[in-house]
């Protein structure tokens, strides 16, 4: 491709062409939490490396982007432009049908969809002071920082005074047409986690899905335990990678 020309085509946007074809893109996306995740679209190493410079010296660093670890030809693509390894997150998946789960003594298990908005922005905003006051926003998924709350989303854990805990369901039918993705967000007692969780199998099954799945960051021990308590198998990992 001796003829390829890389081109900027808006602000966070580059083509590579070809004799006036276009033979990979490259995109420069900014997530809730005001970080940009990269992400190129080309079939040929030398495509890839030259959208990649190319992004690579025209963005503000920090850079990111999110791999599948299995992808070996993509992450070493990635690597080879000089973005290391930041964290991991296991992927586990069980089946979405499951017998009850008690709630504990004093805490009510609310069903998907059936949770009252305003009590549900105040742990929401509860939940974001917690965050935002210990492990920070660069650790947690884009998905925890979606706005505006929509109950349908959420299984909540509630005591006679208050939320105390919730679980965020959202589907992810593009790459997995049957299956539905938990969000966890908040560290609840154990007992309350399990009730969310069976919960959330109990609607994914009734909603049609077959299995549910949920990502762990590799250094929460408390979240594995949870979903390898529950039957989960871990099914894949994801790598997040960085510039700086």
């Amino acid at each position: 491709m001796n003829t390829l020309v890389i081109t900027r085509v808006a602000e966070r946007q580059w083509h590579a062409l070809d004799d006036d074809l276009v033979v990979g893109r490259g995109d420069a996306s900014r997530r809730p939490d005001g970080r940009l995740f990269l992400s190129v679209d080309a079939w040929h190493d030398s495509v890839f490396e030259r959208l990649a410079g190319a992004m690579l010296a025209a963005l503000p660093r920090p850079l990111y982007t999110v791999v599948d670890e299995a992808d070996l030809d993509l992450t070493a693509r990635w690597r080879q432009t000089g973005l290391t390894t930041r964290r991991r997150e296991w992927e586990y998946v069980m089946p979405s049908d499951t017998l009850p789960v008690p709630s504990p003594r004093g805490v009510t298990t609310l069903p998907i969809g059936t949770a009252e908005l305003r009590p549900l922005r105040r742990l929401d905003r509860t939940i974001r002071a917690e965050i935002e006051s210990s492990v920070g926003w660069d650790q947690m998924p884009a998905a925890v920082l979606s706005r505006p709350l929509d109950p349908a989303r959420y299984v909540v854990a509630a005591d006679s005074d208050a939320y105390v805990g919730l679980a965020r369901l959202a589907a992810v039918a593009e790459a997995h047409p049957d299956r539905a993705h938990r969000r966890p967000r908040r560290q609840s007692p154990p007992r309350h986690c399990r009730a969310l969780l069976a919960e959330v199998r109990r609607a994914t099954h009734a909603g049609g899905a077959a299995t549910v799945s949920a990502e762990v960051h590799e250094a929460n021990t408390a979240a594995i335990a949870l979903f390898e308590g529950a039957g989960a198998r871990r099914h894949g990992s994801n790598l997040e990678l960085v510039i700086r």
